[in-house]
């Protein structure tokens, strides 16, 4: 006798319920792609506004160290147009325990009504002269 052959050819493809974990996977991975690419852009534009706003805030100091428009003997604040942008910056004059010195501050901020600055230099010029 003979065996009978079967021929036992199945199709292997993926199933339906495969297909769409595979998908569920893939799309998870994009919309965190998206999302690294979005925080990476935009603290990129942070982190420009704030080299901008300190290069202001060190210009501001060194007009106050030489003295330039009045600027050694009082507080003072304004707008400055820098790198085709409106930066407001504010000036404080304290004492310091050293008659000698004076601490000045200078804040910069990128819009007049922004709550904190974008950076905040601290330095210090001569204060009386003579003894």
């Amino acid at each position: 006798m003979k065996p009978i052959m079967t021929s036992r050819h199945h199709n292997r493809g993926f199933t339906l319920i495969e297909i769409l974990v595979a998908l569920a996977v893939l799309a998870i991975a994009l919309a965190a792609l998206v999302k690294a690419a979005g925080d990476s852009a935009s603290n990129t534009a942070y982190l420009r506004d704030k080299t901008l706003a300190q290069w202001v805030a060190l210009n501001k100091a060194a007009e106050y160290r030489l003295g330039l428009d009045g600027a050694t003997d009082t507080d003072g604040s304004g707008r400055e147009r820098f790198a085709d942008h409106d930066w407001y910056w504010s000036a404080r004059l304290k004492d310091t325990d050293d008659r000698y010195v004076r601490r000045l501050e200078v804040e910069v901020r990128a819009r007049r009504d922004a709550a904190d600055p974008l950076v905040t230099v601290v330095t210090f010029l001569p204060g009386a002269q003579g003894g």
